[in-house]
C-alpha cells in the first residue's frame, strides 16, 4: 500500500532552525524556562503546522477554557488575561515561605506549619445530613411504597412494623452513604501526603491561574462538582489534598462499594468519600432498589442544598487501556435532577484532567491478559503503600478546566432542537452494507426530540444528560497534559518498533513535543530533551531494552517484545493519542479511498487526488467504529475537519493547477456553492509519506481488534453468553499474538476485545436477549449470510495498512 501523506500543495514543513526547546536544570522543584535549539527537518511535521508556527516560540498553550458555544456567558467569567501567565507550581514543594513564620525552626517544622495554617473547620462541611434526607418527603413516601409491598407479599400484616423495618434498612444504607468529615483528619492525612507524595513524585503540578478561577467560583456561593478523568486510586486524594494546600474545603467524593473494607472506609467517611453501588437500579432479586436510588437523589440533593462540592468519576472505574473512557452519567443525571428540583439556583461543573509520568498501580496487564480483577482489601492497600515507598513514578500534572454553569449549559441546549439519537446500526451499517437502502437515514428525515422545555420527557432528559457527559469528557481529556513517558512510548511502538539509537529518539521526542503544543495540548515536563528522554525511560523500567552499540559508543533503545510489556507500553502510549487522534482517523480514511480507487481503476480523475466529500463521509464512518475509543465527538470531528480544509487562505498555499478543482465549474448552476467539490492533492514527498504511516499505524491496533473480531464471526456459533464470547474472542485474539500473526501484540487487550463487542451489538450485528439477569448473543438476521459478515470484514481491513 502506498504510504501517502495529505499536503495542501507543496507547503514547506521543514522545521524552523530556531525551534523553541525546553532548556531548564534536571532539579525537582526548578522552574520552566524557554530557550532556542537546532533541529533539522523529522517527519513530525504536518502541514498544518505552517500556520502555527508563531505558536511555538515561547509560551506554553493554556488548557481548560469552557466552551464559548454551549456556555458563553461562563467564558467570560471568572477569567482574565493575564491568567495564563500565572504559570506552574509544585505543590509538594513547600519550605518556610510558604507559612507566617522564619528561620531555622520554620525551616525544620515547615510541613507541620503549612497544614496547621489551612483553612478547615468543621462548619465548612454538612450538617444534619441523615436527619434532613430520611424527613425528606420523598424518602417518607418511598418508605411507606416498601413497606406496603411487604404488606401485600404476605410478609406481615402489620404496616407500622414494616415501615420501621424499614427506616432501619434506610439508616444503614445512610450510615455507608453519608460522610462525617474530620477537620482534623484532612490537616493530619495533608501532612501525610506531603511526606509520600515527595518520596514517590518528583512534583505535582498545577496551574496557578486555573486554581485562581476554582477560588472565584467558590466565593460565588454555589456548589461544585468536579468531574475529573479516572486513572489512579490516588485521584480519591489528590483533588483533595490539592484543594487543602489552597484553603478550598474538601469536596464529597463518590466511591464505588469496592473500596468500602475495614479501617479504610473509616478513613474514606472522614476525608469526604461516600460509597455508592456499582448498579443502583438492581437488587438482589432483579427488581429496582427503589428506595435505595431515593436516598441517593435526596442525599445529593441536601448536599447541593447546603453548597457542598462533589467530586465525581464519570468513568465509574479506572481506566486499564490508558485513553478516557466514555462517561456513565448515572450519578451525572442525579445532580441535574437535583438542579432541576431546586436545590440549588446554580451549580458550577468543573472537568478536571489528570496525568502521570507512571501509574502508582503500575499497569493493568494482568487485567487486559484476561486475569480477572482482584478485590481490594486492607492488605493490598498496605502492600501498595510499602510499594510505593521503593519507587519514584515521576510526575504528576493536574488541570482544572473553566468552572462553567450547569443551568446555562441545560438552558442552551434547551434552546437547540436536539436531533433524535441514532444507533450504529443507522449511522454505520449503511457504510458497511449499502445495498440495504431502509437502514440509510437522511439529514433532512432527523427529527426534533419532544418539546425541549419539558425535562419529564425521559428521551429528550437521556439525551441532555449523555450530551454534557461527552462534553465534560471531552474537555476533561483535552485538558489532560501528555508526559514523557506518552510520547517515548508512542514513538518507540508506532515510529521506531524496531529500535532506534538514543540521539535520534531525543530529536523525534523534540519535534513531537513541539506538535503537542502546536495543535493546543500542554505537556506535564520540562527541561532538556535528552535528560527527560532518560527519565521516561527508567520509569518503563523493563519495557525497554538499552544495549551499547560500537558505533560511535551510541546507546540503543528496543523496546521489549514481550506481551506484557507492549501492553504496557501501550497503555502508555495512549495517553497522547486523543492529540493525534483527528488526523489519524484521516489518514486511515486517506488509504482506504486510494486504495479502492486503486482497485477499481476509476478513469478520469488525477492520481493522488482526493475528493474532500468522500474523504469527510469515509472519516466519519470510521469515527462511528472507533466511538468507544476516543471522546471526540463525530459532530465536532466532521466540523472540524471541514473547516480546517475549506479556509479561504490555504488557497494560496496550493499550486494554480492543484489548488480548488471544483467539481461545479457552472457559477451560474441551479445547485449553487453548496454543491461543489473540492479534490485535495496528495504529496508523494518522502517526510509527507513517514509521517502519514506514523498517523495511520496509531490506530493499527485497534483495526487490527476490530477486523480480528470480524474474523471471529465466521466461526461464531450462537446463542451464547456474553461473558463467554467475550472471552472466547479475547483468547483468539490472544492466540493471534502468541503465534506472531497480529502485526500488533497490543490489538489483543481485553479492552479492545470489550469495545469490539460493543460496537458489533450497537451496529444490530449481534442480537442481544436477557435470560435471567444475563445477556445473550445470537447473530442477527441481517449478518448470518457468510456475505454480509465478509463485507464488515473487508469494510474494517479497508482502513489498514498492511
Amino acid at each position: 500500500m502506498d504510504d501517502t501523506a495529505l499536503s495542501l500543495g507543496t507547503i514547506d514543513v521543514s522545521y524552523l532552525s530556531s525551534s523553541a526547546e525546553c532548556t531548564v536544570t534536571r532539579c525537582k522543584h526548578s522552574s520552566e524556562e524557554w530557550g532556542e535549539s537546532n533541529s533539522r527537518p523529522t517527519v513530525f511535521r504536518s502541514a498544518t503546522l505552517k500556520w502555527k508556527e508563531t505558536l511555538l516560540g515561547r509560551n506554553r498553550p493554556f488548557v481548560g477554557r469552557c466552551c464559548y458555544v454551549c456556555t458563553p456567558q461562563s467564558w467570560d467569567k471568572l477569567f482574565n488575561t493575564s491568567i495564563p501567565s500565572l504559570g506552574l507550581r509544585n505543590v509538594i514543594y513547600i519550605n518556610e515561605t510558604h507559612t507566617r513564620y522564619r528561620g531555622w525552626l520554620a525551616r525544620r517544622f515547615c510541613y507541620t506549619l503549612f497544614v496547621q495554617e489551612r483553612d478547615v473547620h468543621k462548619s465548612m462541611f454538612a450538617n444534619n445530613v441523615v436527619e434532613n434526607v430520611l424527613n425528606n418527603s420523598r424518602v417518607q413516601n418511598a418508605i411507606i411504597q416498601e413497606a406496603s409491598e411487604l404488606a401485600v407479599n404476605g410478609a406481615d400484616q402489620l404496616e407500622s412494623r414494616n415501615i420501621n423495618r424499614i427506616k432501619k434498612k434506610a439508616k444503614r444504607i445512610l450510615q455507608e452513604m453519608v460522610a462525617n468529615v474530620s477537620p482534623s483528619l484532612i490537616r493530619l492525612t495533608g501532612w501525610v501526603l506531603l511526606k509520600l507524595f515527595n518520596s514517590f513524585f518528583w512534583n505535582i503540578q498545577i496551574h496557578k491561574g486555573q486554581l485562581e478561577m476554582v477560588k472565584a467560583a467558590t466565593e460565588l456561593n454555589l456548589p461544585l462538582v468536579f468531574l475529573p478523568v479516572h486513572k489512579s486510586h490516588i485521584d480519591y486524594l489528590l483533588l483533595t489534598f490539592i484543594l487543602f494546600c489552597h484553603n478550598i474545603k474538601a469536596p464529597y467524593i463518590a466511591a464505588g462499594n469496592n473500596l468500602n473494607i475495614p479501617i479504610f472506609s473509616t478513613l474514606i467517611h472522614k476525608l469526604g468519600g461516600f460509597f455508592i453501588r456499582r448498579k443502583l437500579d438492581e437488587r438482589p432479586d432483579g427488581r429496582k432498589d427503589i428506595l435505595y436510588r431515593i436516598l441517593l437523589h435526596v442525599h445529593v440533593e441536601e448536599l447541593l442544598r447546603q453548597q457542598q462540592f462533589l467530586e465525581i468519576f464519570l468513568e465509574g472505574t479506572r481506566s486499564r487501556s490508558g485513553k478516557v473512557a466514555c462517561a456513565r452519567a448515572g450519578l451525572l443525571s442525579v445532580v441535574v435532577d437535583a438542579l432541576y428540583s431546586n436545590a440549588a439556583p446554580d451549580v458550577l461543573i468543573i472537568p478536571v484532567g489528570i496525568s502521570y509520568d507512571r501509574i502508582i498501580e503500575g499497569h493493568y496487564t494482568g487485567e487486559q491478559l484476561g486475569k480477572p480483577k482482584k478485590n481490594e482489601s486492607l492488605w493490598s492497600v498496605a502492600r501498595g503503600v510499602f510499594r510505593m515507598l521503593r519507587k519514584n513514578y515521576g510526575c504528576v500534572r493536574v488541570d482544572f478546566a473553566q468552572p462553567f454553569s450547569l443551568k446555562e449549559y441545560l438552558d442552551c441546549q434547551n434552546q437547540k432542537p436536539l436531533p433524535v439519537p441514532l444507533s450504529l446500526e443507522h449511522t454505520l451499517l449503511p457504510s458497511v452494507l449499502p445495498s440495504r437502502p431502509n437502514y440509510i437515514v437522511e439529514e433532512s428525515s432527523e427529527t426534533a426530540l419532544p418539546d425541549s422545555k419539558d425535562l419529564s420527557c425521559e428521551p429528550l432528559r437521556r439525551q441532555l444528560i449523555a450530551n454534557l457527559a461527552e462534553h465534560v469528557m471531552f474537555t476533561a481529556n483535552k485538558s489532560c497534559a501528555v508526559m514523557s513517558t506518552h510520547i517515548v512510548a508512542c514513538l518507540l511502538l508506532y515510529r521506531h518498533r524496531q529500535g532506534i539509537d538514543l540521539s535520534k529518539l531525543v530529536e523525534d521526542f523534540f519535534s513531537m513535543k513541539e506538535e503537542v503544543l502546536a495543535r493546543g495540548y500542554d505537556l506535564g515536563f520540562s527541561g532538556n530533551s535528552e535528560d527527560v528522554v532518560m527519565h521516561a525511560i527508567h520509569l518503563l523500567g523493563n519495557c525497554i531494552t538499552i544495549t551499547n552499540t560500537s558505533r560511535n559508543n551510541e546507546f540503543f533503545i528496543t523496546p521489549s517484545t514481550t506481551v506484557p510489556a507492549v501492553f504496557e507500553l501501550s497503555f502508555y502510549s495512549n495517553g497522547i493519542l486523543h492529540v493525534f487522534f483527528k488526523e489519524a482517523v484521516i489518514a486511515c480514511s486517506l488509504h482506504a479511498l486510494l486504495n479502492k480507487r486503486h482497485r477499481n481503476v476509476i478513469s478520469g480523475i488525477l492520481p493522488n487526488v482526493v475528493s474532500q466529500e468522500q474523504l469527510v463521509r469515509k472519516a466519519a464512518s470510521l469515527c462511528y467504529l472507533l466511538c468507544y475509543e476516543g471522546t471526540v465527538s463525530l459532530q465536532e470531528e466532521q466540523e472540524d475537519i471541514s473547516s480546517r480544509l475549506t479556509e479561504q487562505n490555504w488557497e494560496k498555499s496550493i499550486p494554480e493547477p492543484l489548488s480548488w478543482k471544483s467539481d461545479e465549474e457552472d457559477e451560474d448552476s441551479d445547485f449553487g456553492e453548496e454543491q461543489r467539490d473540492c479534490y485535495l492533492k496528495v504529496s508523494q514527498s518522502q517526510e509527507h509519506q513517514q509521517y502519514i504511516s506514523f498517523l495511520q499505524k496509531l490506530l493499527g491496533p485497534l483495526l487490527e481488534a476490530y477486523s480480528s473480531a470480524a474474523i471471529f464471526l465466521h466461526n461464531f456459533s450462537g446463542p451464547v453468553r456474553e461473558t463467554d464470547c467475550l472471552q472466547k474472542l479475547h483468547k483468539y485474539l490472544i492466540s493471534r499474538t502468541e503465534k506472531n500473526v497480529a502485526v500488533y501484540a497490543e490489538s489483543a487487550t481485553y479492552c479492545l476485545a470489550k469495545n469490539s463487542v460493543k460496537v458489533f451489538k450497537d451496529m444490530g450485528v449481534f442480537k442481544e436477549t436477557k435470560q435471567k439477569r444475563e445477556n445473550i448473543l445470537e447473530l442477527s438476521s441481517t449478518f448470518l449470510p457468510h456475505c454480509n459478515r465478509q463485507k464488515l470484514l473487508e469494510f474494517i481491513l479497508s482502513f489498514i495498512v498492511l
